[in-house]
């Protein structure tokens, strides 16, 4: 990890604990073992740092979605791929989730913009899937599905208290099931 990273994970750790306004450039900088204004060396301001952050998790999840989908082989199978990829991103990345949900407002006006586009790109790919499985699902309800299915996957910071694995296979289960995909019969069942 380097430094610019490190700042960014430490940040949104002291964000998520007391929110973008609770927590100073120097508590920051003193958590990354840097003095406050050396963490002008790697960004500007410290809403550079919550823009930088809330940036790249929307283009993570977009470009890793893309590459789910086309390494598909049909749309059901992009739509688990999506589902694995989502649940995995949000089992790792509570800080991130708790620091968008609540610090979204605190965002500079242009990268407010460009997250608010990744997301919007992000949606489409999961509705354009959706309705590759069933065309009879309007844009408007494809979009629907797939928001539903993010706040339920995206709850992980204040719902995931079973094991990994096993919280993991609930949440796929759940989103299936909020997209309305049939589940596959469970072991031991015709």
């Amino acid at each position: 990890m380097n430094r610019r990273e490190q700042i960014i994970a430490t940040a949104a750790t002291l964000f998520a604990e007391r929110g973008f306004h609770g927590v100073s450039v120097g508590e920051i900088g003193a958590a990354c073992g840097i003095s406050g204004p050396g963490l002008y060396k790697h960004f500007a301001a410290k809403d550079a740092i919550l823009a930088e952050m809330l940036v790249a998790i929307s283009e993570e999840l977009l470009s890793v979605g893309r590459a789910r989908v086309a390494s598909a082989t049909s749309a059901r199978a992009a739509l688990e791929a999506l589902i694995d990829w989502h649940i995995s991103f949000a089992l790792a990345n509570k800080a991130l989730i708790i620091v968008q949900d609540r610090d979204w407002s605190s965002l500079p006006d242009a990268d407010r913009e460009k997250v608010r586009t990744l997301q919007r790109t992000y949606v489409d790919l999961w509705a354009a899937q959706l309705r590759e499985l069933d065309d009879s699902l309007s844009l408007v309800e494809a979009r629907a599905r797939a928001h539903a299915t993010f706040g339920l996957l995206n709850s992980t910071p204040h719902s995931a208290f079973l094991p990994e694995a096993e919280m993991r296979a609930l949440l796929h289960e759940m989103a299936a099931r909020a997209l309305s995909l049939p589940l596959p019969p469970s072991p031991g069942t015709r």
